[in-house]
């Protein structure tokens, strides 16, 4: 028969090894979660990973910003433009470059244009006329170099100088030098759509997902036209965008999809993967093309254009999980004011060219 005071010395060094066990466990979940954060910090220190904001993510040791949320109004592009292109066009020795005030301006509103103050970017431009340079007034400005890298990536190829063909008044054309937009709405002149800011928006098929582009409603056969000069990279069909066009400009920064095109018919003619489009080239028409494996079939309920804009700062961005696709609203409701004319310059094929041919001189 076990003795009472071995029970109870049982009992108690039982008690002593549980104690000492608990204590050990204790002890080694604090020095993992030590060690976890040890290693996270260590690895958030290796990546030199920031975080500016909930909007902003820049990875500074590969160089290239991951992320932008693009806010800017078509009402404040369409001042600052003005400004940029009218001090370019006239004798003025102060010569306003409209990134970098939209930049300046994101720096005073968090990046959201609709707490857009006239007054912030009037006194900018006194500080300029004074004499200050755009580095002395935004040396302290800790994001300003993000949004200006941010939006020379999406607006770096609007506006620049350009030859585009007029007509002289006996009937000819010639070609003119200027200084202004040069990019132009993807719907041609003299052709009605309408829009709405739907980015973001759900949609089902194939799988559940987000919409990273904007619809142009507007009638089949209406012709398409490139919003900026530069390389055919996709041409072809795709099960979500149907008959598509794929364009990267020539900094390699944008990628155009234009997608949904016209059944039967819908690209311009001599369109080739490689080849190079004009701004205001007709590169096909819209359709309903769509949702569907098999090639050539209306699948969308109702005709338009989708048209998408993806920003690219390295060619680990082109596809996959860091794909950067923007709000494009604005940029098409600031581009309403700069439309290609276009004629039928094949009464067979039906086919459209535009009228006034372009040169574009930074290129």
């Amino acid at each position: 028969m076990l003795k009472k005071s071995n029970f109870k010395f049982g009992i108690i060094s039982l008690y002593k090894l549980r104690k000492k066990t608990f204590a050990f466990i204790i002890l080694f979940l604090i020095i993992i979660i030590v060690s976890s954060y040890f290693l996270i910090s260590k690895s958030i220190e290796t990546n030199n990973i920031i975080f500016w904001n909930k909007d902003i993510k820049v990875n500074e040791k590969e160089d290239y910003i991951k992320w932008v949320d693009f806010k800017i109004t078509s009402d404040v592009m369409t001042k600052t433009a003005k400004l940029d292109i009218d001090s370019h066009n006239s004798n003025s020795e102060i010569k306003y470059n409209w990134i970098e005030l939209l930049s300046y301006l994101a720096c005073k509103n968090g990046g959201d244009f609709k707490k857009f103050n006239q007054n912030t970017l009037d006194k900018l431009i006194e500080e300029l006329n004074n004499g200050k340079s755009m580095e002395d007034i935004t040396k302290d400005l800790k994001y300003y170099s993000y949004y200006y890298q941010s939006y020379s990536a999406t607006l770096g190829g609007f506006i620049g100088n350009y030859s585009i063909e007029t007509e002289n008044e006996n009937g000819t054309t010639s070609f003119q030098d200027k200084y202004g937009i040069k990019a132009f709405l993807p719907i041609a002149k003299n052709y009605s759509f309408s829009h709405y800011d739907d980015f973001g928006n759900s949609r089902s098929y194939g799988f559940k997902r987000t919409h990273l582009g904007n619809d142009l409603m507007g009638n089949i056969g209406t012709p398409i036209i490139a919003v900026e000069s530069g390389i055919i990279e996709h041409l072809g069909w795709n099960q979500y965008g149907g008959w598509r066009v794929g364009i990267r400009s020539f900094d390699g920064k944008r990628y155009y999809y234009y997608a949904h095109l016209r059944k039967n018919h819908p690209y311009a003619s001599n369109l080739t993967e490689g080849s190079t489009v004009k701004a205001g080239d007709v590169i096909g028409y819209l359709g309903m093309t769509g949702y569907s494996i098999k090639e050539n079939v209306n699948n969308i309920n109702v005709p338009h254009l989708h048209f998408g804009m993806q920003l690219i700062f390295d060619e680990s961005q082109v596809d996959g999980n860091n794909e950067i696709w923007i709000d494009v609203y604005n940029i098409i409701e600031f581009l309403k004011q700069n439309r290609s004319t276009v004629f039928m310059n094949n009464s067979e094929t039906k086919d459209y060219v535009r009228k006034y041919n372009f040169k574009d001189k930074d290129y």
